[in-house]
C-alpha cells in the first residue's frame, strides 16, 4: 500500500538498539494491532522527550505490521506554516481514491491537494474526508498510520487526522502520533496518551555496552548520570565521547544535549557538505531535485553530499534526502550562520519555478527578506488568500502576518495585521488573535479596522473571559461603523445581544438593541428583518411580550420563504420560534438546517444548530431525537475544540437526563454546567430547571422548589426559562406552600397572550390553584389547546387524573392516568410514568406493562437511531456515514446492531417503521 518505506541497514541496528528496555511499550503497541486484525480501531499518542525513542517504536511498529498497509506521515517545522502539508505527505499516493470520497468530502480533498480549484467550507470536513479515506483504504487489508514529529504538523493536517482518529470506531485502523516535547504544546484531546520516559539505569547500560564496549568506567557512569536514560543522547555521546570530540558536562536539556552532538559532527564535515544540508533542512521538505537546482547557485553540487552520508547524517534516495533524527535537521539549520541562511532560502525560492509552487516560493522570499519589503508582501496575501481558499486558517494568519511586517504603509500594514488576527481566531488561537488585533489597533485611527480588531477581540474574550466581555467590545466596535458600514454593524450587534442573552445582562441587551435602532439598511437589504427581530427580542427580555412576537415570527417566515439565508440569521430565527412558542415553525426551520449543514458538510457549524434543535425536540416530546441531536452535537463540538458550546449542550442534557429518569447523568451533568455558573448564568438556570424536574417527579417537593426558583426568578425568567413556571407552580403546592405558587404566575400570562401551548401552560397552573369545577374547566381547556405537545399534554393530564382521583371520581381518574401513564413511557419520560402508576395503585389497579417495552426504538442508542433513520429515508452508508460524520464501516455496524433490537433483517423492512 503505497510508496515502501525505506529504512537502510544502518538504521536498523540503530533502532535495534534505541529499543533496549521498552518491551512493554512495544507489547503495548503490538495489542493495538492484534485488535486491528481483529476489525478494531485504535489510536494512541506516544510523548517523549527528543531522542527518547519515538521514531524507533514507529519504526519498529511498522516492521512487525506484517499483513497490514502502512502508512508514514511526518510533521516538519518549516513547512508549518503550508496548510494540509502534512496531510499531503501522508496520503498523495492515494489521490486516485478520492472519486470513492462522497461529494463534499472528495471536493474538499482536491482543493487541499491542490488539484481543484473549489473553496472549502469547513475545514473540518477534511477531516471527515480523511475518515473516510483511510476507512476505504483499510476494507482491503487492516491498516497502521504512523505520523512522527506530529508536533511540527501544520495545523490544519493535525486537525484532519486527530478528528479522524478520534472518530475511529469499527475499523481495522490504528493510528500512532509520536509528539515531541516542546515548549509549545500539542494537545491531543480524546486520545488515549502513552508517555516515554528514559530507560532505567540497568537498560541504559546494556544500551551503552552494545554500542560503546569500550567505554571506560568513570567515562559511562558521567554519560549515565548526564543522559537521563535518553537513548539518543547515550549513543551519540557515547561515541563522541570516545572519539574524543565532546566531553558531556553541564546540565544541559536532552534536546540541546543531543543537538550539540549532532553540531560537533556536522563541524567535522567540510564546508560545501554543510551548505548543502542547509539547503535540505531549509526546504522541508528534501526533494533532492529542488536542493540540487538551489545548488548550482551557490556552488555545490550531489558529490558533496557524501561526506554526510558516509556520517550517517542523512540517507539519499532518488528524489530526496532523509535525515536521520530531526534533531539534525535542527542542529543543522540552527547552527548556521544567518547571513547564510538568507542566501539558502533565496536560492530555493529561485529553484521553485513552478506555479504549483508559489506558496512555498513566496515563503522563502519572505525568510530570506531582511527588512520591508511591498512586493514580497504583496505575495505573502495572495498566499494567505490561497491558503483560505483550502481552508487552512492557520496559514492564512501566518502569512498576513508575515505580510504585514513587510509592509512599509502604515495603513496597509494595520490592514492586514487585523486579517490575521481575524484569521487567528478562525483558527482556534484565541491570544495569538487577540494580540494580533491588539497591535492592528494601534496602527491605525481608521474606525474600520479599530472596529473589526476590536470584535475579534469580543468573539475571543467569551469563552477566554465571558459572554458579557464578548457583549460589551462587540457593542464598541459597532458603535464605530454604525454609520459608515451598516451592515457589518448589524453582524457585530448580533453578537452583542446574543452574547448579553447568554450572560443574563440585561442592560448590554437593552444598548445593543438602542445601536440596532439607528442602524440604516439600504432599502430592501436582507438583514432587515433581522435588525426587527433582534429589537423585538429586547422588548421580549424585558417582559414586553405584545411587541415582541410579531417581528420575531417574521424573521422566522422569512427564513422559511427564503428571504434570510444565513446560517447565523437561520439559527437565531429558530431561537426566535422557540422563545415565541412557534416550536413547530422553529423546528423546521432547523431542521432544514441541520440538513443543509450536513449536505455541504460544515460540520464546524453544526453543533450550533443542534442546541436549539434539540430543545424544539424536547418541547415537543421527542426525547429520543433530541438525545440523537444532543449525543451528537457534544461528541463533534468535543472532538473540534468547542468548550463551551460542550456546557451548552450539555445543561440541556440535563433536562433531557431528568425527564428520562437518569437520575445519576442529571446531577453529574448538573455539577459539570454549574462550574460555569458566574460566567453563563443561562445554561446554570437551565441545568437547575433540569434538577428541579428530576426532584418533582421523584417526589421531592421542597428541593424541586429551590431549583426551579433559581430558574424561574433568576435573569433569564423572560427567555426559554419562562416554560419553567408551571412546573413551580407544581412543585408550590405539593410542598404545600401555595403562597409562592403565584409568584411567577404574572410573567406567564403576559407570555401566554400570544400563544396557544403558554395559555395551555397557563391554565394548567391555574387548575392546581383552583377548586371544583373551576379547576376541572381549567384543566379542560388547557388539553384542547395542546393536541400536539405529547409531554405536555401527559403532564396535563396526570394532573387532572390525580385531581379526578381526590374527587373520587374512578373510572375517569383511571382512564386519564392510564393515558398520561402510556403516554410517558411511549415518549421514554420513565419518572413521570412511574408517577401515573404510581396513582393508579391508589386506585387499586395493578402496574401494566410499559408502552416503551413495545416500542422497539426505545433500545437503540442515540447513534443507532440516528442511523436507522437515515437508513429509513433511503440513504446509503456512505451517505450516512458523510452526514453523520462517522466511516461507513461504523455505519454498517451500528446498523448490524440495530436490526435484532428493532426486529428487522433486512434494510428495505425499515421503511415500513414509524420513526
Amino acid at each position: 500500500m503505497g510508496s515502501p518505506v525505506y529504512v537502510p541497514l544502518w538504521r536498523g541496528r540503530y533502532c535495534a538498539v534505541m529499543l533496549k528496555g521498552r518491551r512493554l511499550e512495544r507489547g503495548r503497541l503490538e495489542v493495538l494491532l492484534a485488535e486491528a486484525r481483529q476489525g478494531r480501531s485504535g489510536a494512541l499518542v506516544v510523548r517523549g522527550e527528543a531522542g527518547v525513542g519515538k521514531s524507533a517504536l514507529l519504526d519498529d511498529l511498522a516492521s512487525v505490521a506484517d499483513g497490514m498497509g502502512v502508512l508514514r506521515g511526518a510533521g516538519i517545522e518549516t513547512e508549518a506554516e503550508l496548510p494540509f502539508s502534512g496531510l499531503y505527505l501522508l496520503l498523495h499516493p492515494f489521490v486516485d481514491r478520492l472519486d470513492v470520497l462522497p461529494g463534499q468530502q472528495a471536493a474538499a480533498m482536491r482543493s487541499v491537494f491542490g488539484l481543484a480549484e473549489v473553496p472549502v467550507r469547513d475545514p473540518f470536513l477534511v477531516g471527515a474526508a480523511t475518515l473516510t479515506l483511510l476507512s476505504d483504504l483499510a476494507a482491503r487489508q487492516p491498516l497502521v498510520c504512523l505520523i512522527d514529529d506530529a508536533q511540527w504538523l501544520d495545523r490544519a493536517s493535525s486537525d484532519a487526522l486527530l478528528f479522524a482518529a478520534r472518530r475511529l470506531h469499527e475499523d481495522p485502523i490504528v493510528m500512532v502520533f509520536a509528539v515531541r516535547d516542546t515548549a509549545k504544546p500539542f494537545l491531543t484531546p480524546g486520545i488515549e496518551v502513552m508517555r516515554l520516559d528514559g530507560l532505567d539505569r540497568d537498560s541504559a547500560v546494556e544500551l551503552l555496552a552494545e554500542c560503546a564496549p569500550e567505554l571506560t568506567v568513570p567515562v559511562r557512569d558521567r554519560l549515565l548520570d548526564e543522559a537521563g536514560g535518553n537513548p539518543l543522547a547515550l549513543i551519540e555521546l557515547s561515541r563522541l565521547s570516545r572519539d574524543g570530540l565532546v566531553t558531556p558536562v553541564g546540565p544541559l536539556r536532552i534536546a540541546g544535549r543531543v543537538q550539540d552532538a549532532f553540531r560537533a559532527q556536522l563541524e567535522e564535515l567540510p564546508a560545501a557538505t554543510r551548505l548543502l544540508l542547509l539547503l535540505a533542512a531549509a526546504d522541508g521538505t528534501c526533494e533532492l531535485d529542488v536542493v540540487l537546482r538551489a545548488g548550482v547557485a551557490l556552488g555545490v553540487s550531489l558529490v558533496d553530499l557524501g561526506p554526510a552520508e558516509e556520517a550517517r547524517l542523512v540517507v539519499t534516495s532518488a528524489d530526496e534526502i532523509k535525515f536521520r533524527h530531526p534533531l539534525i535537521r535542527s542542529a543543522v539549520y540552527q547552527s548556521a550562520p544567518h547571513h547564510q541562511r538568507i542566501a539558502v532560502h533565496e536560492a530555493l525560492a529561485g529553484a521553485l519555478s513552478l506555479v504549483a509552487d508559489s506558496d512555498r516560493r513566496t515563503w522563502h522570499r519572505a525568510a530570506a527578506a531582511t527588512g520591508p519589503d511591498d512586493e514580497v508582501a504583496s505575495e505573502l496575501e495572495h498566499t494567505a488568500e490561497r491558503a483560505r481558499y483550502r481552508g487552512g486558517a492557520v496559514a492564512v494568519a501566518l502569512a498576513y502576518e508575515r505580510a504585514a511586517r513587510l509592509s512599509t504603509d502604515q495603513e496597509g500594514k494595520a490592514q492586514r495585521m487585523v486579517r490575521a488576527a481575524r484569521s487567528a481566531y478562525d483558527a482556534g488561537r484565541p491570544e495569538w488573535a487577540t494580540r494580533l488585533a491588539t497591535e492592528a489597533a494601534a496602527l491605525t485611527g481608521r474606525a474600520a479596522v479599530v472596529a473589526e480588531a476590536t470584535y475579534v477581540r469580543a468573539q475571543v474574550a467569551y469563552e477566554s473571559t465571558s459572554p458579557a466581555a464578548d457583549a460589551a467590545l462587540a457593542l464598541e466596535a459597532a458603535m464605530l461603523i454604525t454609520g459608515s458600514h451598516p451592515e457589518r454593524a448589524v453582524s457585530m450587534l448580533t453578537e452583542a445581544v446574543w452574547a448579553a442573552r447568554d450572560a443574563c445582562a440585561h442592560d448590554l441587551v437593552k444598548e445593543a438593541v438602542a445601536q440596532l435602532e439607528t442602524v440604516r439598511l439600504p432599502s430592501g437589504a436582507a438583514l432587515t428583518p433581522v435588525v426587527a427581530a433582534l429589537i423585538g427580542y429586547g422588548r421580549h427580555a424585558d417582559g414586553d411580550f405584545g411587541a415582541a412576537v410579531v417581528p420575531m415570527r417574521a424573521l422566522v417566515k422569512a427564513v422559511r420563504t427564503g428571504t434570510v439565508q444565513d446560517f447565523v440569521e437561520r439559527v437565531i430565527a429558530g431561537f426566535m420560534g422557540l422563545l415565541t412558542a412557534d416550536d413547530v415553525a422553529a423546528t423546521d426551520v432547523l431542521e432544514s438546517l441541520a440538513a443543509d449543514v450536513r449536505a455541504d458538510g460544515s460540520l464546524g457549524w453544526l453543533p450550533y444548530v443542534l442546541e436549539p434543535l434539540a430543545i424544539g425536540r424536547l418541547l415537543r416530546g421527542d426525547f429520543r431525537g433530541a438525545q440523537a441531536d444532543l449525543a451528537q452535537g457534544i461528541s463533534l463540538a468535543s472532538d473540534i475544540g468547542m468548550d463551551m458550546q460542550v456546557t451548552v449542550l450539555k445543561a440541556i442534557a440535563v433536562w433531557l437526563a431528568a425527564v428520562i429518569g437518569d437520575a445519576a447523568e442529571c446531577r453529574a451533568l448538573a455539577g459539570e454546567v454549574r462550574e460555569h455558573a458566574a460566567l453563563h448564568p443561562t445554561n446554570a438556570a437551565l441545568a437547575s430547571w433540569g434538577v428541579g424536574l428530576l426532584d418533582l417527579a421523584e417526589g421531592r417537593f421542597e428541593q424541586a422548589l429551590d431549583g426551579f426558583e433559581q430558574a424561574c426568578g433568576g435573569p433569564a425568567r423572560h427567555d426559554l426559562l419562562i416554560r419553567a413556571v408551571p412546573d413551580h407552580v407544581e412543585a408550590a403546592i405539593r410542598a404545600g406552600r401555595a403562597d409562592l405558587a403565584r409568584r411567577h404566575l404574572p410573567a406567564l400570562a403576559a407570555w401566554a397572550g400570544h400563544n396557544d401551548v403558554g395559555k395551555a401552560l397557563e391554565l394548567r397552573c391555574r387548575a392546581l390553584l383552583a377548586d371544583g369545577d373551576q379547576a376541572e374547566r381549567h384543566y379542560r381547556a388547557a388539553l384542547r389547546l395542546i393536541p400536539d405537545r405529547p409531554y405536555e399534554l401527559a403532564r396535563t393530564t396526570l394532573a387532572y387524573g390525580g385531581w379526578l382521583r381526590r374527587q373520587r371520581r374512578r373510572s375517569e381518574a383511571r382512564a386519564a392516568l392510564a393515558q398520561a401513564e402510556d403516554t410517558f413511557a411511549r415518549l421514554g419520560a420513565a419518572r413521570w410514568a412511574e408517577r401515573a402508576r404510581t396513582e393508579l395503585t391508589v386506585l387499586g389497579d395493578r402496574p401494566v406493562a410499559h408502552a416503551q417495552a413495545d416500542d422497539p426504538l426505545q433500545r437503540l442508542t442515540p447513534q443507532e437511531l440516528q442511523v436507522v433513520r437515515l437508513a429509513a429515508a433511503g440513504y446509503s452508508n456512505r451517505e450516512i456515514a458523510a452526514r453523520l460524520y462517522l466511516s461507513p464501516r461504523t455505519v454498517g455496524h451500528h446498523l448490524y446492531r440495530a436490526y435484532p433490537k428493532i426486529g428487522v433483517t433486512r434494510r428495505m423492512e425499515l421503511a415500513k417503521l414509524e420513526l
